[in-house]
């Protein structure tokens, strides 16, 4: 039998850490890095976080999201031997759910329709392993929980950590 892997969104498969710095630099002309987000939470890392927490709300910000570097190549290689859903708990942001959704089909076009869940809890999910960038999803993880590296996770030391899509897939493979 097949293990699952729930995946999210932001942070692991889409570059929201970028997209949101760039967005920043261009509303608000104030250039932050992401050494500058390092160990704290993802919209109070910005001087304004108001207004950081805004550009969330804007049309097209999660549609133009770049790729997270190797995400593709693994989540392909991935299907081979693990049934694999994208979750994320897009409810708070009700752009999200279109954009989001026509993220995944141009980016991850192997994804079925099927196999993506837009939810507001995670703990409803139930797969073998979890890959998310946040605690409030993994410590709630009915099967194993991976930890995606993103700046406001740095400095956490819960869970098996992974660092970037390789290590994701090294680890993987191995436990299959």
């Amino acid at each position: 039998m097949r293990k699952s892997i729930a995946i999210d969104m932001d942070n692991v498969i889409a570059d929201i850490e970028s997209n949101w710095i760039n967005l920043y630099y261009k509303e608000y002309g104030v250039k932050v890095t992401k050494q500058d987000l390092h160990g704290k939470p993802e919209d109070e890392a910005f001087p304004d976080p108001v207004a950081a927490r805004r550009l969330l709300y804007q049309p097209g910000f999660f549609r133009h999201a770049p790729i997270v570097p190797g995400a593709q190549e693994a989540l392909i290689k991935l299907q081979e031997n693990f049934d694999i859903y994208i979750v994320s708990a897009a409810m708070e942001f009700p752009n999200s759910l279109p954009e989001k959704y026509d993220w995944l089909h141009e980016h991850f076009p192997s994804i079925s329709w099927k196999n993506i869940v837009f939810c507001g809890d995670k703990r409803i999910i139930d797969t073998d392993y979890l890959i998310d960038d946040h605690l409030k999803n993994l410590d709630f993880c009915k099967g194993t929980p991976i930890l995606f590296t993103a700046s406001h996770n740095v400095n956490v030391d819960r869970h098996k950590r992974v660092n970037n899509w390789q290590e994701a897939l090294e680890l993987l493979i191995a436990a299959n």
